[in-house]
């Protein structure tokens, strides 16, 4: 089993960054495809990006490519997303997730953390 706790939301001015983090602990996460997801009040969960388990691939939602990157560094055992330009349409609560295989499907994913708020001021 794997633990996720994200950090690193708050507020931020359109056009501003924010840095999110995600740490894990538990089994093994260097086994683990990661991805982040978010949530707007009264939409459905949204795929934003994800990673391989070795980082060597990402995929991003058009919603967010050029904009977002996702990395992980797999001796800290932490999973990020490098937010910027952000806009008041990515606000939402982000969730990381792990996964035995790489997927844009959150219903591939076993392990989710608490989520973390996102807030773009217009």
């Amino acid at each position: 089993q794997v633990q996720l706790v994200e950090s690193g939301g708050g507020l931020v001015q359109a056009g501003g960054s924010l840095r999110l983090s995600c740490a894990a602990s538990g089994r093994t996460f260097s086994s683990y495809a990661m991805a982040w997801f978010r949530q707007a009040p009264g939409k459905e969960r949204e795929y934003v990006a994800r990673i391989t388990w070795s980082g060597s691939s990402t995929n991003y939602a058009d919603s967010v490519k050029g904009r977002f990157t996702i990395s992980r560094d797999n001796a800290k055992n932490t999973l990020y997303l490098e937010m910027n330009s952000l806009k008041p349409e990515d606000t939402a609560v982000y969730y990381c997730a792990a996964a035995q295989y790489s997927s844009p499907n959150y219903r591939a994913y076993d392990y989710w953390g608490q989520g973390t708020q996102v807030t773009v001021s217009s």
